[in-house]
């Protein structure tokens, strides 16, 4: 469960980060002209915006991992908690 909830986070950090590349004024002149297509193609080059090399040098400047994914992995905290509770042998369920 928790590296699911780890993706959430990482999936709202990319989509606001993407939200920030959106170019505000340009978005509100198309808006303002009647540029249906133009806004839609402003926004679609913002969210096509490759926005990790940008997270990781944030969290690299906040001193924590720049990939949570991999460092939650190597905690073994997954194994730990696994351990912890003892895995059902018939069901391979947690108990």
């Amino acid at each position: 469960k928790v590296g699911a909830m780890i993706y959430s986070v990482l999936n709202c950090q990319e989509a606001y980060a993407k939200a920030q590349c959106v170019p505000r004024a340009k978005l509100a002149e198309a808006q303002a002209n009647g540029e249906v297509l133009l806004a839609h193609q402003i926004i679609t080059d913002a969210y096509r915006t490759d926005v990790r090399p940008l997270l990781a040098q944030v969290r690299e400047e906040m001193g924590v991992p720049t990939d949570p994914m991999a460092a939650y992995r190597a905690s073994g905290y997954d194994a730990k908690v696994a351990e912890e509770r003892g895995l059902a042998a018939t069901s391979g369920g947690y108990q």
